[in-house]
């Protein structure tokens, strides 16, 4: 433990933290700097600040030539955004030295596997701010601080949704100290390091108290940022990666390391060797994702690009779990000899969770791998993903129980509830070989010889081969039924392509169902206030069924359906407000609207409960599509609509025209009926139309085509007797 002030004690940086001996031995090249590290304000002056303003210039049309004090410059914003990057790196090569580890773990907070998760989001950081800083949380800025989406109190608090900026505001007007901060790179790390071992309040309190000792407003908004791993500076970690050097992104995509891009390439001019640009055992990697195309089932098959000897394409169903690397490689000192490690699409550590080895007793899945893998299998990496499989149902469970039915595994591993499965579908390792170079239908034939599948434990996930796109319906129609995700359409002649999305592999959701008609009209009960751009206004609804009374009284009681939060235009928004303005009410837990809203887990849990109600007479009803229909305990009926979207504003009805919930549940009960029957069709609104435009016969006023000879009938009056008529051009382009 440490001390800051005191007899305060803060824990010491934990696991993650590894002493200067012990890597290097792990690294005997890593560089060392031959200075101090540079000063947080350093960076945003040099870096953060500069690609802010970056972002805000405009990108079209060649720049214009400008001289400053570096000299001419005609840079673009992308030029100067690699320019401002380069200049801050060559910076600390000559002012710190070639450890540059330091500052890019706060550059991209989010790739830093290295140090744990903070476990503190917006509202925690807000309640430690209103201690520090002593304000009643009550007043103006502790509001603004623990209710950070809403609108400020007052008229000059225009930072809603943008949590770090609202910190800005409020301790600008009570900061500590205005000039520049003196902590500098290295010591913001082991303080954060710190920080992220903190599991306590009281540990976590003193940390961030000394940040604001030793930091101006403007350093601990970029701090706050850095916690919240929510950067957003104007430049993804690849144009930093291209930028410090050309391998980088590949080290990064095979390794999921920010140390090892930092110590194992510092020297610009040495590059990775043809061994060290491959994935490596017990190396966590960046896994090839799957790209999501709004194209028509023909276009899709297209771009799996078969050819007339082999236009076979793979469909397989997209699983809901998570994404998981398997590493096993032969370990004498580990019982069982063989050890074990998992890793997530993000690069989390599950080892714990799953098993490293055969007779680990916290391992809820290695301990029923003992025969999964054929004789001779000395290595292996599988990619693959997993899920919560419930053997009673003998059916997969939605995701989000993944954790709890793992931890319950450890406990008892013949227990009889949801367990953890691993569907494999990719092998990029065996026996020392790399087989990313491999085609698909290779990889696949290696994982048959590779593994002895373990039912609902350890399997091979299916697929089935196609040709044509007529094949996609029925099998996309049966998983949905299923209430799975959707489909992959995998390209089986195709190479693994590390860290890429690519139209090798596609996904295909059901966008939007069909069956209900082409909407549902819903009233609107409830908004919710957003974040980012969407802050300090409602950025999405929620949405009820009316209550059908039995009795036939007036009432006005809605149940809580599914929430909206998709589809809106910034004029959709407008016009919801300029209907609905000066009517919203905050939501009050202890005094709920029972008498008009009705939410799930009654008054006691109030599932769902949103920031401001509205009364339905009061409200207006909007037009929603989903992709379906599902099961859930978070609203009122125990329904609720999957992806639902807006699609349009119904101003020709009003509450009592909405769907109730007996229309609702009939509807329901009339599309299962005629489900099998229908075509499922896949929305294609968002496709770009063809125009077409018919060209309209010439039709001339007396002219019959049947008989083109038509006979002068004579004068029917003489009203123009004496009267001489002229025509002129010029007249008759006034009306075109």
């Amino acid at each position: 433990m440490s001390q800051l002030d005191g007899d305060t004690q803060i824990p010491d940086a934990g696991p993650f933290h590894e002493d200067e001996q012990d890597l290097d031995e792990k690294y005997p090249n890593r560089p060392h700097n031959h200075s101090p590290t540079l000063l947080f304000h350093d960076l945003l002056t040099d870096l953060f600040n500069p690609l802010n303003d970056n972002k805000k210039k405009p990108a079209a049309g060649p720049a214009r030539r400008k001289v400053g004090p570096h000299g001419p410059s005609s840079l673009n914003p992308q030029e100067r955004r690699r320019d401002i990057i380069q200049r801050f790196i060559s910076r600390w090569r000559r002012d710190v030295g070639d450890d540059i580890y330091p500052a890019f773990r706060l550059i991209v907070p989010d790739k830093d596997r290295d140090r744990a998760m903070y476990g503190l989001k917006e509202k925690v950081i807000g309640k430690l701010l209103v201690k520090i800083m002593k304000i009643d949380k009550n007043s103006e800025d502790g509001f603004n601080l623990l209710n950070w989406k809403l609108p400020g109190q007052s008229a000059s608090s225009r930072m809603a949704g943008d949590f770090a900026g609202r910190c800005y505001e409020v301790l600008s007007r009570r900061p500590m100290r205005t000039d520049v901060g003196d902590m500098r790179i290295e010591e913001v790390n082991e303080r954060l390091d710190q920080l992220s071992s903190a599991s306590k309040e009281d540990q976590q309190l003193p940390i961030l108290a000394e940040f604001y000792r030793r930091m101006n407003p403007e350093e601990l908004m970029w701090l706050i940022r850095i916690i919240l791993r929510q950067m957003k500076v104007g430049a993804t970690e690849r144009t930093f990666f291209d930028v410090w050097h050309p391998d980088a992104e590949r080290l990064f995509s095979i390794s999921s390391s920010l140390r090892r891009v930092c110590w194992e390439l510092h020297d610009p001019n040495i590059r990775l060797e043809g061994d060290e640009r491959g994935v490596s055992l017990m190396q966590c990697f960046q896994p090839q994702l799957a790209q999501f195309q709004m194209h028509s089932f023909d276009k899709m098959v297209q771009r799996m690009r078969g050819t007339e000897e082999d236009p076979t394409f793979w469909i397989e169903e997209k699983l809901d779990g998570e994404r998981m690397q398997l590493h096993m490689e032969t370990d004498d000192s580990v019982e069982g000899g063989k050890r074990f490690c998992f890793w997530s699409r993000k690069a989390k550590d599950y080892t714990y969770l799953y098993g490293n080895g055969f007779y680990d007793r916290n391992g809820s899945l290695t301990r029923h791998l003992k025969d999964a893998f054929v004789d001779g299998v000395d290595n292996i990496i599988l990619d693959g993903e997993m899920i919560t499989w419930d053997p009673e149902q003998d059916a997969p469970v939605p995701f989000g129980t993944l954790k709890s039915a793992a931890l319950a595994e450890q406990r008892d591993p013949n227990a009889k509830g949801p367990r953890p499965l691993l569907r494999v579908f990719d092998i990029l390792y065996l026996n020392d070989r790399e087989l990313t170079l491999y085609t698909l239908r290779d990889r696949r034939q290696a994982i048959e010889k590779a593994i002895r599948p373990v039912h609902r434990r350890f399997e091979i996930h299916p697929y089935t081969e196609a040709t044509t796109a007529a094949e996609i319906e029925p099998i996309l129609r049966k998983v949905v039924e299923e209430a799975s995700e959707g489909l992959v359409l995998k390209n089986p002649r195709s190479p693994y392509r590390l860290n890429e999305r690519h139209d090798d592999w596609m996904k295909v959701k059901p966008e939007y169902m069909t069956e209900f008609g082409e909407a549902l009209d819903l009233v609107i009960i409830g908004g919710y206030y957003g974040s980012g751009k969407r802050g300090g206004a409602l950025s999405s609804y929620l949405c009820g069924l009316r209550v059908d009374d039995p009795n036939g009284s007036n009432s006005m009681k809605c149940y809580s359906f599914c929430k909206v939060g998709g589809g809106f235009t910034a004029a959709d928004y407008a016009n919801i407000r300029h209907h609905t303005d000066g009517k919203w009410k905050p939501w009050n837990p202890k005094k709920p609207p029972t008498e008009f809203i009705e939410l799930a887990g009654g008054e006691a849990s109030q599932k769902e409960k949103p920031d401001e109600w509205i009364r339905p007479d009061e409200s207006v009803v909007i037009c929603v599509k989903a992709a379906s229909v599902s099961v859930s305990e978070e609203f009122r009926i125990g329904l609720t609509l999957r992806f639902p979207r807006f699609k349009k504003l119904r101003m020709d009805k009003d509450w009592k025209s909405a769907l109730s919930v007996q229309e609702f549940l009939d509807l329901k009960s009339n599309v299962e009926k005629e489900q099998k029957e229908k075509q499922f069709t896949v929305d294609n609104s968002r496709r770009k139309r063809i125009k077409t435009s018919t060209k309209k016969p010439l039709t001339i006023a007396g002219y019959d085509e049947k008989d083109k000879r038509v006979e002068y009938a004579g004068p029917t009056g003489n009203i123009f007797d004496g009267l001489d008529f002229c025509t002129s051009p010029f007249v008759t382009l006034l009306f075109l």
